[in-house]
């Protein structure tokens, strides 16, 4: 067993000491028998890298589950009560048809921890680094039948909400310089679309691109949750990870170098990144879209697996509250994973398919098959349903993403540079969200949209992901055998 094998199972065994705490919270007994455990096997035997590595991934499960008790300690307990507080708005607000939310901080710290979710109505509009004169009654989030609320908003540093306080604006743009410039920019873009795509098509472009949902109706909602298609609407990890793999073929496809795509690739990644507001959601879905980008250009995709157990390991040590309440995370983990070992046996299902040089098929459909089997079960865990023509949908849209993301940058940028390059670029954008909307719209009409599948204990996914692992793992020694 090699050194790096051993870091590998290490780096596993921290992960999955976050996960048992997240489920079962462990006693301190419980961790001080283990960790003597591990500590036994590498003192004693030395020269047995077997029992190092046994050693080693024991003292990394303490690790992981001392880590995630040392973070839920800290989170305060927030209690009921009137305030009155000056607060910054840290991130872009969250505009909704009616009503705003706002992430703010207080301004100096006294006795407020962590970030406030602040809800307020659409108009007067506020902005990223506004400071504001806040007054009302601060309560600790709520806890649905259905919906954990105070769990989602842990892992990004939100323990107090407040509804429809009294707000007065005290100053602007107090925010970090970078960020301003950035929503600034998004606005203008944004503004500059509207004047030329209409709805549905620009809510569904605002959604694809930044990120927001708030141009999308209740009604196309809906549509979207009917066929496993809500993903293109959010900066989910998955639609970077598939968007990351799918520029790199196109480019590569327009007769590029590896290394020319490679860096024309990541640029885009970042802009797209930055474009969004560069949210922590984003963020760590570019970095894992990035580790894909590196492992192709390398040509060493099978490898990657470790470059991904240690980037999540590195975000999982940061916040350790990511891997349970953070979608976002779960499924950018999840696709790459399902990109790097399921892909191959995809591509060589699909190897009578046309594979032409201008739009590389075959890698498009293995790609974005080899996610969506991947992201399936936490799926149906997190959201009850299957979407029965989820497939055939995303089979249908998915791989028209990459060019369509490209297509819409240029035309946002011309839109706002020059008016008649804009006008001009406009028509292939509103042709690729009309094909788009199309496809949503005719299969959400169709009968049994949706298998429900309610009230799924957390064992059937983990019996569902060792299932699918040991698929993968047994279609990847074949196809060794295949090569040999």
């Amino acid at each position: 067993m090699t050194q790096s094998q051993i870091f590998l199972y290490s780096c596993l065994s921290f992960i999955l000491g976050i996960l048992i705490n997240s489920i079962f919270l462990m006693p301190q007994t419980f961790l001080l028998g283990l960790l003597i455990f591990g500590i036994f096997p590498i003192a004693t035997f030395w020269n047995h890298k077997k029992a190092v590595a046994a050693g080693f991934c024991l003292i990394f499960l303490v690790l992981g589950i001392w880590r995630h008790q040392e973070v839920l300690s800290g989170i305060p307990q927030t209690q009921e009560r009137n305030i009155n507080f000056v607060g910054i708005v840290v991130e872009e607000p969250d505009v909704r048809e009616n009503y705003t939310r706002l992430k703010t901080k207080e301004a100096k710290p006294l006795s407020l921890e962590g970030r406030i979710l602040v809800t307020t109505d659409r108009y007067p509009e506020y902005q990223y680094g506004d400071k504001l004169k806040i007054t009302g009654k601060l309560e600790p989030p709520p806890v649905f039948d259905e919906f954990n609320y105070r769990d989602y908003l842990k892992k990004d540093g939100v323990f107090a909400v407040m509804s429809w306080p009294k707000i007065e604006l005290l100053d602007s743009g107090l925010g970090n310089p970078l960020m301003t410039a950035l929503f600034s920019f998004k606005n203008e873009f944004k503004k500059s679309v509207r004047k030329f795509i209409s709805p549905p098509q620009v809510g569904i472009l605002e959604a694809l691109f930044f990120g927001d949902e708030g141009g999308i109706s209740n009604d196309w909602k809906n549509k979207l949750n009917l066929t496993g298609t809500r993903h293109i609407a959010a900066v989910s990890g998955m639609n970077i990870t598939i968007i990351s793999s799918l520029i790199l073929s196109f480019f590569l496809a327009l007769g590029f170098w590896r290394k020319q795509a490679f860096y024309f690739s990541v640029i885009l990644l970042a802009l797209y990144v930055l474009m969004v507001g560069a949210p922590a959601s984003a963020v760590r879905a570019g970095i894992m879209g990035g580790i894909l980008l590196c492992s192709q250009y390398l040509g060493r995709l099978s490898s990657a697996g470790r470059a991904v157990i240690f980037a999540a390991t590195l975000m999982l040590f940061l916040n350790p509250l990511l891997l349970r309440f953070d979608i976002g995370f779960q499924l950018s983990f999840l696709a790459i994973l399902g990109i790097i070992y399921l892909q191959p046996s995809m591509a060589k299902w699909l190897k009578r398919l046309p594979d032409p040089k201008l739009f590389p098929l075959r890698a498009t459909l293995s790609a974005t098959l080899a996610a969506q089997v991947f992201t399936l079960p936490i799926l149906i865990y997190n959201f009850g349903y299957v979407p029965i023509f989820s497939p055939i949908a995303n089979i249908l849209i998915v791989p028209f993403l990459a060019p369509i993301t490209i297509i819409i940058f240029a035309f946002g940028l011309a839109s706002i540079i020059l008016w008649p390059l804009g006008y001009i670029l406009s028509w292939p954008v509103w042709l690729s969200l009309t094909y788009i909307t199309s496809i949503i719209d005719g299969f959400s009409k169709l009968h049994f949209a949706r298998l429900v599948l309610e009230n799924l204990h957390w064992a059937w996914l983990i019996i569902a992901y060792l299932i699918l692992g040991f698929i993968t793992w047994r279609l990847n020694e074949s196809q060794k055998l295949w090569r040999a």
